[in-house]
């Protein structure tokens, strides 16, 4: 959606659709497509919901994240790599202007964000709702790298997670995460699940079930 910021963190009135990858692209047009028709027709309305980086499993173990064929994303690449169904990770790139120079990104346990989506229905259907803040970023509020998230892994799981620097992959950028107030402040929802618990919670999940739904 914002391309690549100016700064960060990232506030909802940032200057959208410079994307830089197709599925940023794909996410624009989408919330064109959306607030188009809450323009063509009154009797929709529509709370959107800015997505940062969802990562994480149920607290039981039972539901996670399995991706098929390679993962794109890096906490379940990660994972495959710490139960020994991949021999290492791929890190893309380490010259970044951040602080190891790697990629930082704003991560946010799937349980947080499906309570976002509670909140977000409950503001929809409340006499507060208001098509002007409509709009929201969900995420922490904090960047972590690429290197960052593997020793917190490794930490949370007890395992090592080899990795390897390669080559930057074309659309990726340097640093990404969200300012959260907005949320917060109309919708009453926060982040409330550390980066220890997502990494927590996604290890449990793999462990259980290293071939993943397959097994």
């Amino acid at each position: 959606m914002y391309g690549d910021p100016v700064s960060v963190p990232i506030r909802e009135d940032f200057p959208v659709g410079a994307t830089t990858n197709p599925y940023g692209t794909s996410k624009y047009m989408i919330e064109r497509i959306l607030q188009d028709l809450c323009i063509s027709d009154e009797k929709w309305k529509v709370v959107i919901l800015r997505y940062f980086n969802p990562v994480g499993a149920h607290v039981s173990g039972t539901i996670g994240e399995d991706p098929n064929g390679i993962p794109n994303n890096l906490m379940p690449f990660i994972s495959q790599v710490s139960v020994g169904k991949r021999e290492f990770l791929s890190v893309f790139g380490d010259d970044y202007d951040t602080k190891d120079g790697t990629g930082v990104r704003d991560y946010i346990h799937v349980v947080d964000l499906a309570n976002a989506h509670v909140k977000a229905l409950n503001y929809l259907n409340s006499e507060k709702f208001n098509i002007k803040n409509s709009t929201f970023n969900i995420g922490t509020g904090i960047g972590y790298s690429v290197l960052d998230m593997v020793k917190v892994y490794e930490k949370a799981s007890g395992r090592q997670v080899p990795y390897k620097i390669v080559n930057t992959r074309a659309g990726d950028i340097a640093k990404c995460y969200a300012d959260p107030s907005l949320a917060k402040e109309i919708l009453d929802w926060k982040a409330h699940k550390t980066i220890e618990d997502m990494c927590k919670d996604s290890y449990k999940w793999q462990s259980k079930n290293p071939n993943g739904y397959d097994a």
